[in-house]
């Protein structure tokens, strides 16, 4: 299936050295377009049109399109650790209304491209973030108030749940300053005490703003 991406600036879930882009098409030959960082052109004629997410909600991006009958309209967003590299997993983001022809075309490009697809509905934050980030903050304020070292608590959830890494060194890993943005934006929209930034990315992310605007 062809495929043409139209984009401004960096993709996260597919960066400019991702083998992903050199195997798109034009515009006008795709039978899907996908939208990174640009506005959203409706178009009946094709069988998809896929929109990168952050935190956001599709719906943000349609302005009222949704309610006209465009059921090709799809979000998008793959997994990403923070800094970490993508990772396998794309979860496609669909409103009410959408068609299934669209849903497969988008389900079928993303595994041919050798990732793993996950369907949900169009809420404000992606599935595994608002699974995983209460305990990520959690392990966060257990370190806080001394309840045990980071080591002892990473090597707990490897070895006791089977965990590839713990929960305090993924967070490291991946940028504290990156989780305080996406937990602060499911605080912001849901109120969850379990999504309220810790203490630790909030230092992280101030640190960071600070030696931005000494940089300038």
């Amino acid at each position: 299936m062809q495929y043409a991406i139209i984009k401004n600036g960096q993709s996260l879930s597919f960066p400019d050295a991702d083998g992903f882009h050199a195997k798109a098409s034009t515009a006008e030959n795709s039978a899907v377009v996908i939208y990174s960082g640009v506005a959203v052109r409706p178009d009946q004629a094709k069988t998809a049109i896929l929109v990168e997410l952050g935190n956001e909600c599709l719906a943000e991006h349609l302005g009222g399109i949704e309610e006209n009958g465009q059921i090709n309209i799809l979000g998008f967003a793959r997994y990403r650790n923070g800094n970490d590299s993508p990772s396998n997993l794309v979860e496609v983001v669909r409103q009410p209304n959408a068609g299934d022809a669209a849903i497969a075309a988008a389900k079928n490009l993303f595994e041919n491209a050798g990732l793993q697809v996950a369907i949900s509905a169009d809420q404000i934050g992606r599935i595994i973030n608002r699974l995983v980030l209460p305990k990520y903050n959690a392990a966060l304020r257990f370190l806080d108030e001394g309840l045990a070292s980071q080591a002892d608590m990473d090597l707990t959830c490897k070895l006791g749940l089977g965990y590839p890494d713990g929960p305090i060194e993924r967070v490291l890993k991946g940028g504290l300053e990156h989780h305080y943005a996406v937990t602060k934006a499911l605080f912001d929209t849901y109120g969850t005490p379990a999504y309220a930034p810790p203490r630790r990315a909030v230092v992280a992310f101030n640190r960071e703003h600070a030696d931005a605007k000494k940089r300038r």
